[in-house]
């Protein structure tokens, strides 16, 4: 079991420096802006709490004193969670009231660490085994010192929990947005974390043992802290993810498209600008190139397109009526295909306006209509 608080507490630890690398990678950029500043103290305090919790973990003492490293371990992690509130505060409340309230947040950590110091040697915390000071062992000061170290840390969750839906929905910053919404999943983990350590203590000061279930709070602790690091460099990191997964869907799109193009394409090769194939890196300009491409060779099948050629039997019954609408376009395009080789021209065809007065201009639903119409065009020419 032990082995498994240690691992947790190496990987909190793990990510917290990585957070702090991300941010640190910015810091020529950003080092005049107050909220970076405050975030750069809350992540060194998050390194230091989760530090020693692991420099706890291997030896009972610190510097030469019996369980230093736990205390330092829960004041600096009194320390984080103050520090979390404030840059909270930074990202999403004018100056003046951030101001106001970073100071009741500091003077509340100043006063809650003073307390668990002077807990910390009153009942003797130096002299005692390292396992007290993670069950209590009955022992009334250390329970008073666990419970309100546990206290200490629950109510920033709550506070930050409630306060991220409201700040998420007042911004514009799509990144801040998103950030404050894994924050307050980071929230609501940690508050697990300090569910179960609550019921470590107790049940442990009640003389019942859970067995394996104490671990579920180290668990807790490793997963709050994953995510909330994820949650604090997020604006560093979500960018190049947002780009990233862009690319994935204009690749996907891209390939969809390729049956539709390429049919397309053989019956007008004029279409085509550029000879087909090339870098898929440069993938939005070859998305663009092939639906405007499919654009234009559809438009050269309008002569060929019969306006009673229906393709709705070949899609389910109960899909949309887009999808079914993009079943008759796939059909017709099939029809005028087969038209356009053999020359034969219908006498009710669509060689008048637009193809179906699409709206050119939203590139994503003019990919995401066409992507639709390719699907289909599979699923008929496979019926076919």
């Amino acid at each position: 079991m032990n082995t498994v608080k240690t691992l947790c507490f190496v990987i909190a630890a793990l990510s917290s420096y990585a957070a702090l690398a991300c941010r640190l990678y910015q810091v020529r950029r950003d080092w005049r802006d107050s909220a970076y500043r405050t975030l750069l103290v809350t992540l060194l305090f998050q390194c230091l709490t989760f530090t020693m919790g692991a420099v706890a973990m291997g030896s009972e003492s610190f510097l030469g004193v019996g369980n230093l490293a736990i205390l330092v371990m829960h004041l600096s992690a009194v320390a984080f969670c103050v520090s979390a509130q404030i840059i909270l505060l930074r990202w999403a409340v004018d100056d003046d009231r951030a101001v106001r309230r970073t100071r009741w947040w500091v003077i509340t950590g100043v006063a809650l660490d003073v307390l668990l110091t002077a807990l910390f040697f009153v009942a003797d915390g130096p002299q005692r085994p390292a396992s007290d000071f993670n069950t209590g062992s009955g022992q009334p000061l250390v329970l008073t010192y666990l419970l309100a170290f546990i206290v200490s840390q629950a109510v920033p969750c709550v506070t930050i929990f409630r306060q991220c839906g409201p700040y998420a929905r007042m911004t514009d910053n799509a990144s801040l947005r998103q950030a404050l919404r894994l924050l307050s999943v980071a929230a609501v983990i940690l508050f697990l974390y300090c569910l179960a350590r609550t019921v470590n203590i107790l049940t442990a000061a009640a003389g019942i043992d859970i067995g394996v279930w104490q671990i579920a709070a180290s668990l807790f602790s490793a997963a709050g802290i994953v995510t909330l690091s994820l949650s604090l460099t997020m604006s560093s990191w979500w960018p190049l993810v947002a780009t990233v997964l862009k690319w994935v869907r204009d690749y996907r799109a891209y390939r969809a498209l390729y049956p539709l193009w390429r049919d397309l394409y053989e019956a007008s090769p004029g279409i085509a600008l550029e000879p087909p194939g090339g870098s898929a890196l440069d993938i939005d300009y070859r998305l663009h190139r092939r639906v405007v491409e499919i654009r234009d060779g559809w438009r050269d099948l309008r002569p060929y397109i019969d306006r009673n050629a229906h393709g709705i039997a070949v899609a389910d019954p109960a899909a949309s009526e887009e999808m079914r609408q993009a079943f008759v376009e796939a059909a017709q395009i099939r029809q005028a295909l087969h038209a356009k080789r053999i020359g034969v021209v219908p006498d009710d065809n669509k060689d008048v306006g637009d193809f179906e007065d699409r709206d050119s201009d939203n590139f994503p639903a003019e990919v995401a209509w066409l992507t639709k119409v390719a699907s289909a065009y599979r699923k008929v020419g496979k019926a076919g």
